[in-house]
């Protein structure tokens, strides 16, 4: 793995790598064909703490840079992407009380995550995807309360986690800038969820309806200021978006590992089929586009660990690293011949796993529309 990080983060990758060939790889096959989310498997992750991995340091979290951690969620995308996007999607919803949540806000949220929470994130709704601005959940002002009323659809960690962060229309006459973020804690009367998706792919990630009625929070739980939940939204998905390109370039990452262990052993005319070279040329292929993906992820990283604009190279990271997490899935697959076609072997799985991340966290047209945005201007 060609990720440039600390000498401490060495260590841990180990252990993350061992944790995952012992405890993820392979059990998560039974559950990608039932569809139950494991438990079992995220319980034991959380005695490891690597659901905290994205809590920084002053609020009790382990200090490592944001490279450091694309080593870590890659590696467990390499194991299983939908383990790899439970604990990403929990680091996507800490991300809006980080970026505009009061002090109190940010130690009560990464508390809930350091004693084994998941967050979960909650923007789209049935009317709302790529136009976020069309969301109809409203919150109205009363006293020292809001009454939340809406539903969201397609939420990651929407059934097991310990709190939302939750975009309403506290004034729906002024369209994105009557939109409002609000912090909701699991257990809060008035809060549901619907069933769970039957996925294509990432089966061992929870995603369904959250629904909201009636739901009374205190006036407290705003998370920044009336009005700012869209830009809030658009800040922290211009974060997350690096990280589906991490798991992205992990689910390739196992395709080119998968393919070269195949053809090593895969033996036609004579010889392993690794050995002709036309295999050799789509190997090659497959790693240029792998490596320049997980290069665009530790780039677009570094970024916002320097304090530096991103918008453009996480839009970059995200769309490049999910076309060829696509394109090297399929590779895989023909690699394989026939058996990659089968649910026997893991290459399938691949592609079902690595078409999603071309569509959340917004859709690859609308990445297009964000990286020529910054170029041409508005």
């Amino acid at each position: 793995m060609a990720y440039l990080i600390s000498e401490e983060a060495q260590d841990l990758l180990q252990d993350v790598k061992n944790f995952c060939e012992k405890e993820v790889k392979e059990a998560c096959k039974e559950y990608d064909v039932s569809g139950e989310w494991p438990k079992i498997i995220y319980d034991k992750a959380i005695e490891q703490g690597y659901q905290a991995l994205e809590v920084p340091e002053e609020y009790g979290g382990p200090g490592l840079s944001r490279v450091d951690v694309a080593a870590f969620i890659e590696q467990m995308a390499i194991a299983d992407a939908g383990f790899a996007t439970t604990i990403s999607a929990s680091g996507l919803a800490l991300k809006p009380v980080l970026i505009a949540g009061s002090e109190e806000q940010k130690e009560r949220v990464c508390e809930m995550v350091l004693e084994g929470g998941f967050g979960a994130f909650c923007l789209t709704e049935p009317g709302a995807g790529s136009d976020a601005g069309a969301g109809k959940t409203t919150a109205v002002k009363d006293g020292d309360n809001y009454i939340l009323n809406g539903r969201k659809c397609f939420i990651t960690n929407g059934a097991v986690a310990s709190f939302y962060c939750v975009t309403a229309m506290t004034d729906k006459t002024k369209g994105v800038k009557g939109m409002s973020m609000f912090l909701v804690e699991a257990g809060t009367p008035g809060l549901s969820t619907g069933k769970e998706e039957d996925k294509m792919g990432i089966r061992t990630s929870n995603t369904c309806d959250v629904v909201l009625e009636d739901l009374r929070i205190p006036a407290s739980n705003l998370i920044g200021e009336e009005g700012k939940g869209f830009s809030i939204a658009m800040k922290t998905l211009d974060q997350a978006r690096t990280w589906m390109g991490c798991i992205a370039a992990g689910i390739a990452q196992r395709g080119i590992d998968e393919a070269v262990g195949y053809g090593k052993e895969r033996i036609q005319f004579g010889k392993p089929v690794i050995k002709n070279q036309a295999m050799q040329f789509k190997v090659a292929d497959m790693q240029i586009k792998t490596e320049t993906a997980r290069q665009m992820v530790a780039h677009a990283l570094t970024r916002m660990d320097m304090g530096l604009s991103y918008t453009m190279e996480s839009a970059i990271a995200k769309c490049y690293a999910s076309d060829i997490a696509m394109e090297v899935a399929s590779e895989a697959i023909q690699m394989f011949g026939g058996y990659g076609y089968s649910r026997e072997y893991p290459v399938e799985k691949l592609l079902r796993d690595a078409k999603i991340f071309q569509i959340f966290e917004g859709t690859n047209e609308i990445q297009r529309i964000v990286i020529a945005g910054n170029i041409i201007g508005k």
